[in-house]
């Protein structure tokens, strides 16, 4: 922290005058240093020869084969990819799946140490991972015997770039480009020089750096002699360091400013700050202006003659700058050459004589503050400007309606304040938009610019940005944009920052996301005709390919898409089958599903398998590939139920010796009997398995045999004779098999044999008609 105090200025008039400065200064200084011991620890022991060293710029780190790895325990694998200088790894999560006892880590090497970059814990599948040098180590780990997880990894190299300068105080900065090869070229303001290099080159090493470092702007002098005066600017002095003057605890600066014989000087007061509460007098009489007696003139201080004395006294060297005053020389029929920082103006006569006038304009993004637009070169016995030069300052928000304009942060080109909340509203043109070039953006970590797309702080938010960015655009969804920055009153370790500089033009309308190309192998469908603000791609791939990446892109209200499109790749495995419940299989080869694995089933004891015990994946010119059947299951293991028996007269339904637990029986009589007992019954699992009842049996009905006589060539119905047969009531034991083979077809007692009788009268032939079942 540190406290100043300006004690005193004083201006004596006379064939020389004078002007007294007095300085006090106190200086706080908090340092603070913090040390994060850093230490990684990476194993390199190789169980297996699962390493590899990629130098590729675009390659696939997968994980081992788990056909040569299944045999050792732990499973170590080291990965090392090193692309060009001045690059970097960006790295895509294509598939990881991984158990609890398995770890993946990627490290960056190569800057100022060891950079964990992303391990198992964070990884999902689409993830982009970006490192900052161009050395990337991924260390693989497992604990299992076997069924080691898998991993697919896609890098591609990215140009790395320096960070971007700052700008010392006092001073600005170019820069042509922040990637290797390009330069930054520092420059101070007048009245400073450059203590350090003036360009430095941003260059192509492990991580980009800059040839040297910043420099700094430091004050030219403490005190002089100044002839031949026309224009020029007199600042305090720079710290003892990179000063002349003595190192004792006083400083004392003395400057002589001379024109020539017959011109008068003035002096404006550009940046001045001191303790008006300080009442200590110049010891010099007759001064034109004293810091201890008078406020700072906004006209600045006229020379009665052709020279002026300037002295600075403060109580401590160590001095920041304090204060920044331009002298001009102009002689008795002219005024003097107006000045105006951040802006122009135009004169009726370049030499300033009586009656000249001069208009004032600010810079883009400035606006006019005291003093007037436009003066006047008034009094010929004493010439002088009838009203001072304005000031153009950047302001802290304010409303824009014209078509183009820039919006700078507040005292730019200086540093903006602590607890600023400032809002700017731009008014355009209603079927216009509103495009932003954020040209320079470079603030603190805690502070924070927000673009809205409206005319208030309600309207949706379509950008929000802290520390520094390289230059973008923003355009908005309608014709108003508010934006508004805000800097944080708390932050202790406040110092100073460019701020940022914004150029806005009218545009016509383009509410439309750019067209994406077409995804091989795949389509797309649009929730809206036109690529608008809000509109959804949802992304699919042809059978046989799976979708990598993001399957919703969404146009954002910047008018860019949420992500780049999918792809699609050909599947080269069949899907998991599954788990068998109370039994298990293996895969050979054990990492996958890809065409040509095998998996074998078997159940747990007890249980025994319903399907297949083995089943392939097949490779398919079209479709994914597919399995050879249905994964088995493993069912309850019960003695079968031996067969019932067929009854008498009767028949069954897919007749077998024994039947699985779970199985039923159907029971039919022939025609002519009924069915006594239950039509189906079901096999109980058990141990023995047992019928869940007995089996039925067939009872005969009564039916007539009719008999017919033959008389003279005529049939003729006699008389009916009604027989009745009857069989006995019984079913077999259930560990009982029937005897004779079963009938399971339909019989054919619908086509009758006869059977013929010699009838008691011997001319008449009797004939007998009679099922024979």
């Amino acid at each position: 922290m540190m406290k100043q105090h300006l004690t005193a200025i004083s201006l004596t008039a006379g064939h020389t005058q004078y002007i007294h400065l007095k300085w006090h200064v106190s200086l706080f200084h908090s340092h603070f240093s913090l040390s994060i011991p850093l230490s990684f620890s990476l194993s390199l022991a190789m169980a297996v020869q699962c390493n590899a060293t990629l130098s590729a710029m675009d390659d696939l780190v997968e994980s081992p084969d788990a056909a040569s790895t299944s045999s050792f325990s732990p499973l170590e694998c080291t990965y090392s990819i090193t692309v060009y200088a001045g690059y970097g790894v960006e790295m895509q999560v294509k598939k990881v799946n991984l158990s609890k006892k398995e770890s993946l880590t990627i490290m960056g090497y190569g800057g100022l140490g060891p950079e964990l970059l992303a391990n198992e814990t964070l990884m999902r599948e689409g993830q982009v991972i970006r490192s900052t040098s161009n050395q990337v180590y991924i260390h693989y780990r497992s604990l299992q015997q076997t069924n080691h997880g898998v991993f697919s990894l896609h890098y591609q190299a990215y140009l790395l770039s320096c960070p971007f300068p700052l700008s010392a105080e006092s001073g600005g900065v170019t820069v042509t480009d922040i990637h290797p090869g390009g330069q930054a070229h520092f420059h101070c303001d007048p009245g400073f020089q450059v203590r350090g290099h003036e360009m430095a080159t941003c260059v192509n090493a492990t991580v980009p750096r800059w040839s040297t470092p910043e420099p700094q702007c430091v004050a030219v002098s403490c005190g002089g002699w100044i002839r031949n005066a026309t224009v020029g600017r007199i600042l305090s002095p720079p710290p003892p360091s990179v000063s002349n003057h003595s190192n004792g605890s006083n400083l004392s600066c003395h400057w002589l400013i001379e024109a020539k014989e017959g011109h008068r000087l003035h002096l404006h007061f550009e940046r001045i700050a001191f303790d008006e509460n300080d009442d200590n007098n110049s010891s010099l009489s007759s001064s034109l202006f004293d810091s201890d007696l008078d406020d700072v003139p906004e006209r600045g201080l006229l020379s009665e003659g052709s020279t002026l004395y300037l002295e600075l006294t403060a109580d401590s060297s160590s001095i920041p700058l304090l204060f920044s005053l331009r002298y001009e020389a102009f002689d008795d029929e002219h005024c003097w050459e107006p000045y105006m920082p951040h802006g122009n103006f135009s004169s009726s006569d370049i030499s300033y004589q009586l009656g000249t006038t001069v208009t004032f304009a600010c810079s883009p993004g400035f606006v006019m503050e005291q003093g007037s637009g436009t003066i006047e070169c008034i009094d010929p016995s004493n010439p002088h400007w009838n009203d001072s030069e304005p000031m153009c300052k950047a302001q802290c928000g304010g409303g824009l309606t014209e078509a183009s304009g820039t919006i700078l942060s507040p005292d730019w080109p200086q540093s903006y304040s602590k607890g600023l909340d400032c809002v700017w509203q731009i008014h355009g043109n209603e079927e216009k938009r509103i495009e932003l070039d954020i040209q320079i953006l470079n603030i603190r970590h805690t502070d924070v610019l927000t673009i809205f797309d409206g005319q208030d702080l309600m309207s949706n938010v379509i950008g929000q940005y802290v520390r520094s960015r390289e230059r973008f655009q923003v355009v908005s969804g309608g014709s108003e944009v508010t934006l508004q920055f805000q800097s944080d009153p708390d932050d202790s370790t406040f110092i100073s920052s460019q701020g940022f500089v914004i150029h806005y033009r009218e545009v016509e309308p383009n509410d439309t996301c750019p067209t994406l190309p077409r995804i091989e192998f795949g389509w797309v469908t649009s929730s809206h005709s036109s690529n608008v603000r809000g509109s959804v791609l949802t992304y699919q791939c042809q059978p046989g390919y799976d979708i990598s990446g993001s399957d919703i892109v969404t146009c954002q209200w910047d008018l860019s898409w949420s992500s780049s499109p999918p792809t699609c790749t050909k599947v080269q495995q069949c899907p998991d089958p599954g788990e068998v419940v109370n039994g298990a299989r293996s895969v050979r080869p054990e990492t996958g599903f890809a065409v040509g694995t095998l998996v074998r089933f078997s159940c747990n004891q007890g249980y025994q398998l319903e399907g297949p015990s083995q089943i392939s994946c097949h490779g398919r010119d079209t479709g994914t590939p597919k399995w050879s059947d249905r994964s088995p299951k493993c069912v309850l293991k019960y003695d079968p139920c031996p067969n019932p028996g067929v009854p008498d007269n009767g028949y069954q339904t897919l007749y077998k010796h024994s039947y699985q637990a779970g199985e039923t029986l159907r029971f039919f009589c022939y025609e002519g009997y009924e069915l006594i007992g239950e039509v189906i019954i079901s096999c109980v699992p058990g141990h023995p398995s047992q019928w869940n009842n007995p089996p039925p049996f067939c009872k005969g009905n009564s039916h007539f045999l009719r008999r017919i006589y033959v008389i003279d060539g005529h049939l003729s119905l006699i008389r009916s004779v009604c027989r009745l047969e009857w069989k006995p009531l019984f079913w077999k034991s259930l560990s009982h098999t029937h005897s004779y083979s079963p009938i399971t077809v339909e019989s054919d007692f619908n086509n009758p044999l006869y059977e013929a009788g010699v009838s008691r009268s011997p001319t008449v032939p009797t004939f007998l008609f009679e099922p024979r079942l």
